[in-house]
């Protein structure tokens, strides 16, 4: 790791710390050359995972898309970059859980979704309406009642009209 200030090669460990949910390491290091101080985070990462997209295509995993969606779907929300870090450490964990070098778009789809549904539910509709590609008003209403679990979606004046 270099030294951000002199660029020195070597730095030694001062202090490491396990992050709450166990997925990253954060580590203090000084440069062995001027001293300066700073800190570094390890994750997991997911190497050598290929995704099947619904085409029949192959291509890497990519957690920057898997950022964005997110992201996209958590628009003008309201959370914390740590709580986000999590949902994101907790989709990947669960796609290493599969234990497999491919999995179908279809099945990561699945898992966003199943931690979403507790993240946000609004992302959740958000996500699910486009991965889903909701054709019609029903088919939003019956997602809807899925989430609420059974209750009855009450329409808005709007709607009434």
């Amino acid at each position: 790791m270099f030294c951000p200030v002199c660029n020195n090669k070597d730095s030694k460990v001062v202090d490491s710390r396990i992050s709450a949910d166990g997925a990253s390491v954060r580590r203090r290091r000084a440069c062995e050359k001027c001293n300066f101080r700073f800190s570094t985070n390890e994750e997991v990462e997911l190497l050598d995972l290929t995704v099947v997209k619904s085409d029949g295509r192959r291509e890497g995993y990519s957690r920057d898309k898997l950022i964005r969606g997110l992201k996209r779907s958590l628009e003008k929300r309201s959370y914390t970059d740590n709580n986000f870090d999590k949902l994101v450490h907790q989709v990947e964990r669960d796609i290493q859980k599969k234990r497999r070098g491919q999995l179908t778009s279809q099945e990561i789809g699945e898992i966003v979704m199943n931690r979403l549904k507790t993240f946000d539910k609004v992302a959740y509709i958000r996500f699910a309406s486009v991965y889903r590609s909701f054709e019609d008003v029903k088919t939003f209403e019956s997602e809807l009642k899925k989430l609420l679990g059974g209750k009855k979606v009450k329409k808005s004046a709007r709607a009434k009209k």
